[in-house]
């Protein structure tokens, strides 16, 4: 690799993989999340992951480029961290906090690649690129927001260990007895 053209297309060619493996991520989130607002939240961007690809594909199209197989390592290492802490045996209520955080930093993955991919665009002047994925940038960053609202609300049922919660006062505080006993 030695021109700036060159590694445009090749973050295209990783943005465009991660994108392919968030297709089916974003299904198994959505079947591995017990709550109702989880499994349409994951569902419908999943759908919105799938225009993703195809404009990611224009792109290509209109720089006269062919894709090559280029493996997202972010993305991937993301879904390893998924299946691993599957094999955990977490509760359903667990589960449900863990993806919502899965997706949190994946869409915070994504929007920084098309931010990136945003600059070097409009840099060679590449205004029909720099459109697809600024559109694709938006979505990403209104599936974040979602998701940031969905943490407030997505909770584990509990948070605490009952040797933390015996430390802890009705108003939320520790007590100094605790902070003592535990110095």
């Amino acid at each position: 690799m030695e021109t700036g053209h060159e590694l445009f297309v090749h973050g295209l060619n990783d943005i465009l993989d991660a994108e392919q493996q968030l297709v089916a991520a974003l299904s198994e989130l959505s079947s591995d999340s017990s709550r109702p607002e989880l499994k349409k939240a994951f569902g419908s961007h999943r759908v919105e992951t799938e225009e993703h690809v195809k404009r990611v594909q224009q792109c290509f199209e209109l720089l006269n480029e062919k894709p090559e197989k280029t493996e997202c390592l972010g993305v991937r290492g993301l879904i390893a961290e998924k299946k691993a802490f599957g094999k955990e045996n977490p509760s359903e209520d667990l589960v449900d906090v863990f993806n919502v955080g899965a997706g949190i930093k994946s869409e915070t993955y994504e929007i920084c690649e098309y931010e990136s991919l945003i600059d070097m665009a409009k840099e060679m002047k590449h205004a029909q690129v720099a459109k697809l994925v600024t559109q694709n940038l938006k979505e990403e960053q209104a599936a974040l927001k979602k998701l940031e609202a969905l943490s407030k609300k997505v909770k584990p049922e509990q948070m605490m260990s009952p040797d933390e919660k015996q430390k802890t006062k009705p108003d939320g505080r520790r007590s100094l007895k605790a902070d003592h006993a535990t110095a």
